[in-house]
């Protein structure tokens, strides 16, 4: 029986990579365009009804709801060669925006609800044994970020039982960066705690190593948004690989997830992903072995998050490997980064890599013989949300921007300290894990549970 995944693409950040995620599984289950199987796919042994199902008509309709508070992106959507492919009763667009303010976008899907539960639960409905949902959000906008916040306590209220796993787009926080955003240290902060507390996995996909990947691996001189959006949506379908090309592991989201978050905080994943190519541009990797895919996605170079992994320790590692692999090559794979120590773990747990090995896709011809891509768990992610902090810090010692904030008659301004409470003590639980006396953190005075309730309190 599948286990069937609701994605809910939240904003126009959410929904063009959402439209780049559909593309890809298209592409690679053999459905064109407007949702026809097409013929030399009729035979293929992939599991197609964990993202789509069949319409009357034999359609594949993807399990989406769109979702954004101004129709821009959503009118872009309707208007594209895909536009068939959507249920047309999934969009969901209102007319004003939320003009980059957390608070317009979180009170804007409280006064909303009604609408949007009505269509997350008529999909909900239509699923035979419904796993989970995929949020795709950015977490500096005002739209992604509030009624992403929004969205993620009212799935746990209403699904309680079902996992809930986000593809978080982090703004880029380089000091030179370009940002369009004044406030996402504002947004920032108020979704990380909505993150901390109520996804059980957060995918991190930090803008400022996304753009030096493109930069520096793929030779683009000014990636744009779209190729940005094509690095995300390969991540994407190779980390769901598993699910859609059934093994003897990995075959649900939660055999997925549960052994790479060993604490339920914990759940922040960085990703890497080798040989990268976009449209015409390949990375410069020439030959792709077992061996030498591993030791890639072990580089800071390759990994998708501005946090260098030459600090801090691995919690949890695994790899999804695809191509043509034999067992054999795993474990002397392995074995030589074990003997290499080119992986440190935390001094608490076990300290090994897992490996998914997993199908390509018949339909997609790719350049290499082998690809992978990496899911970590790594305790110096916290460096992102330090940064996050620090530049919170600087805007809010001058109480700059916030009258959008107080515009909305129902949000407190005492919400962000409960924010920046609940995200300094995730980087203190991080930098804890560390440590060999990690099982003792946090069982001092009581301290951890009562600041989780309070926090509960003023949402």
């Amino acid at each position: 029986m599948p286990r069937e995944i609701i994605t809910l693409q939240i904003g126009q950040c959410g929904n063009q990579i959402g439209m780049e995620f559909w593309k890809q599984l298209c592409k690679e289950h053999g459905i064109s365009a407007d949702g026809i199987l097409e013929e030399f796919a009729t035979h293929g042994d992939d599991r197609k009804d964990v993202f789509f199902y069949q319409a009357d008509d034999e359609h594949y309709i993807p399990r989406a709801v769109l979702i954004d508070l101004e129709p821009r992106v959503i009118n872009m959507i309707q208007n594209s060669p895909y536009s068939a492919l959507y249920n047309p009763e999934n969009y969901f667009h209102a007319k004003d925006g939320a003009g980059n303010c957390w608070a317009a976008g979180y009170y804007g899907g409280e006064r909303l609800q009604e609408e949007l539960l009505e269509m997350i639960e008529r999909e909900a409905d239509g699923s035979e044994s419904l796993e989970g949902f995929v949020m795709l959000h950015s977490i500096a906008g005002g739209t992604g970020s509030g009624l992403g916040s929004f969205l993620l306590e009212v799935l746990n209220d209403r699904f309680p039982k079902k996992l809930i796993q986000t593809y978080s787009v982090f703004p880029n926080q380089l000091e030179s960066g370009a940002s369009d955003t004044v406030v996402q240290p504002y947004n920032s902060l108020l979704t990380l705690k909505r993150l901390t507390m109520f996804s059980d996995c957060v995918v991190v996909l930090d803008n400022t190593a996304l753009d030096r990947i493109a930069v520096d691996r793929l030779k683009l001189v000014n990636p744009n948004m779209s190729q940005i959006n094509t690095l995300v949506s390969t991540v994407m379908s190779a980390s769901t690989t598993t699910l859609r090309y059934p093994g003897y592991m990995n075959n649900d989201l939660v055999g997925l997830l549960a052994s790479l978050i060993p604490t339920p905080r914990c759940h922040f994943l960085m990703t890497g992903y080798t040989p990268l190519t976009i449209e015409r541009q390949v990375s410069a990797v020439r030959k792709t072995t077992v061996l030498d895919v591993m030791r890639r996605l072990l580089q800071t170079k390759n990994i998708m998050v501005s946090a260098s992994t030459k600090k801090g320790c691995y919690m949890s590692i695994l790899n999804i490997i695809q191509g043509e692999v034999d067992a054999t090559q795993i474990h002397k794979s392995l074995q030589r980064i074990r003997e290499r120590k080119l992986a440190r773990f935390i001094p608490w747990g076990p300290a090994s890599i897992q490996v998914a090995l997993s199908k390509k896709s018949p339909y997609v011809e790719t350049a290499h013989k082998v690809s992978g891509l990496m899911l970590a768990n790594h305790t110096n992610i916290y460096a992102l949300f330090d940064r996050v902090l620090k530049q919170y810090d600087k805007l809010k010692k001058r109480n700059a921007f916030l009258e959008n904030y107080k515009k909305e008659k129902d949000f407190e301004i005492e919400e962000f300290d409960y924010s920046k409470e609940v995200v300094e003590q995730l980087v203190d639980e991080y930098k804890a894990a560390e440590k060999a006396d990690y099982g003792s953190w946090g069982n001092d005075d009581g301290k951890d549970e009562e600041m989780y309730k309070l926090s509960l309190i003023h949402i």
